[in-house]
């Protein structure tokens, strides 16, 4: 049967350049109907009940929408809008517009995947084509060395093998130039903010990066970021900062809703090699990329098991679910100036350096012993770059709980601020209360004496919290846990999931 009518199903893949879902169906020559559904189960909340999709990404998400429509008008075309599960959706449009076939991109996680089943069930017996394609990593997954069943359970094994092969990466799928007009249809708006159950974020003066969504801005990232202020040539040595905008590429919001491509960039990365350096930054740069796309693997592998308090292990350790002392960790209260720094951020711009988000994520389960679930839960509520398998393989990983574990790996706040914040400018830049102190003791403030809490005006307990845990006697009473419930754990047999 010739296709007459496609819908193209846009869903983290919100970019015309590379993209082959709609370079597939626009090969068909058949009429192209763009669809973006916004699903009210991604705005609703997570199993600790904090909202799935918080104020940041929402705009974040509503800005890359609202550029893919514009960029699809340019061609001719436009984004067709509907706020509803697809698996509604997309079956009333075929058999209102006479769609012979579905094309979008595939994901792999448990919410997405369950949609993608129910929208299979409704629509082949129809007789309509459903067509997926993998488009989220650097290396497709159908390249790669091994089997997702014999996927390394280490990275720098994955790593080494995917560069002992010498694995290619697919070239990019050429940007459409025109589209064809859309039917008669009715288009739709898209969701305000409050329509969405959000509020509108109020912009922080203090943030060091203004992210704003869709395709254009992550494009525009790029050529700031590589030729324009010709930053990658540094980015190994500058990359583990936390304040300022250009620290690290801060590519991750656009590849984290598709409105960037990671092989858009490891070709820019290439031309940059070729036009001005190759060096460890470069490479660096594509290292970070393979990351990420390990990480989707081995939740294509393990399944839902990456989400289970055990983790990827199966290791069943007594965590606390504390309400007063995760409160405290949320709003920035420790009495530790790095963590709540790195909280406060968050809080008020929806993003955190990786440096950030190893130390705070290390002090919630290493020093105060609370279930990492509920830090995953928490970053997947507030990041604009929240990636479904990096959120949860790092949370895994630094619980000590997923592949590639280093056993009971905990950050020293104290030594990390030394290293990475030695004149105290990141800690006074989000903790207003420490700003006239020296740097020895905004790092470390409750060293100081009575005499030194009365000059500088900041009370212990009062006007900024004295830390509410040992860090190294919390650490140490941690670990004996850990290891204790280690020896006792069957490995691999995951604990009872919340999802």
């Amino acid at each position: 049967m010739t296709l007459q009518r496609i819908l193209v199903w846009f869903r983290n893949d919100l970019r015309l350049h590379d993209n082959e879902t709609l370079h597939r169906a626009l090969q068909t020559q058949a009429q192209i109907i763009p669809l973006y559904c916004f699903d009210p189960r991604q705005f609703g909340q997570t199993p600790y009940k904090f909202p799935k999709t918080g104020a940041y990404r929402g705009q974040f998400l509503r800005e890359s929408v609202l550029n893919l429509q514009q960029s699809l008008q340019t061609l001719g075309s436009n984004l067709v809008i509907r706020q509803g599960k697809p698996e509604t959706i997309i079956p009333e449009l075929v058999k209102t517009l006479d769609i012979n076939a579905v094309y979008y991109t595939e994901e792999i996680t448990f919410e997405e995947a369950k949609v993608e089943i129910a929208l299979d069930d409704i629509l082949r017996p129809l007789g309509i084509e459903i067509k997926s394609f993998g488009q989220a990593t650097l290396f497709h997954q159908n390249d790669l060395p091994f089997s997702i069943e014999n996927l390394p359970e280490v990275f720098t094994q994955f790593r080494k093998e995917i560069e002992k092969k010498n694995i290619a990466v697919r070239k990019t799928f050429s940007t459409p130039q025109n589209l064809p007009q859309l039917p008669d249809i009715e288009i739709g708006e898209i969701p305000a903010l409050s329509d969405l159950g959000l509020e509108t974020p109020q912009s922080d003066p203090r943030g060091v990066l203004d992210f704003k969504g869709g395709e254009t801005a992550g494009l525009e990232r790029v050529n700031t970021y590589f030729w324009e202020q010709d930053l990658l040539q540094n980015y190994k040595e500058t990359r583990n900062g936390m304040l300022g905008a250009d620290y690290s590429s801060k590519f991750s919001p656009w590849l984290a809703n598709g409105s960037l491509s990671p092989r858009y960039i490891y070709e820019q990365v290439q031309e940059y090699e070729d036009q001005r350096i190759k060096n460890k930054s470069t490479y660096w740069l594509v290292f970070e990329l393979m990351w990420r796309d390990y990480f989707r693997f081995i939740c294509d592998k393990h399944g839902n098991q990456i989400f289970y308090e055990s983790g990827l292990q199966g290791i069943k350790i007594p965590w606390q679910e504390d309400p007063d002392l995760f409160k405290k960790w949320q709003t920035g209260m420790t009495g530790y100036p790095l963590v709540d720094a790195n909280m406060r951020e968050i809080a008020a711009t929806g993003f955190m350096s990786n440096r950030g988000r190893q130390n705070v994520a290390s002090f919630l389960t290493k020093n105060l012993g609370i279930n990492w679930q509920m830090g995953a839960e928490w970053f997947e509520s507030l990041l604009i770059d929240y990636d479904v398998c990096s959120n949860w393989g790092n949370w895994n990983y630094t619980a000590g709980v997923g592949n590639d574990a280093r056993g009971f790996r905990f950050f020293n706040i104290i030594k990390q601020s030394q290293n990475y914040d030695p004149q105290g400018e990141y800690i006074k830049h989000w903790l207003p209360e420490l700003k006239a102190l020296p740097p020895h003791l905004a790092l470390q403030p409750w060293k100081m004496s009575q005499e030194e809490q009365n000059r500088y005006d900041v009370k212990l307990g009062e006007n900024y919290p004295k830390p509410i845990v040992d860090l190294f006697k919390s650490a140490k009473q941690n670990e004996k846990i850990y290891n204790g419930a280690i020896a006792r754990s069957p490995r691999n047999r995951p604990s009872r999931p919340r999802r």
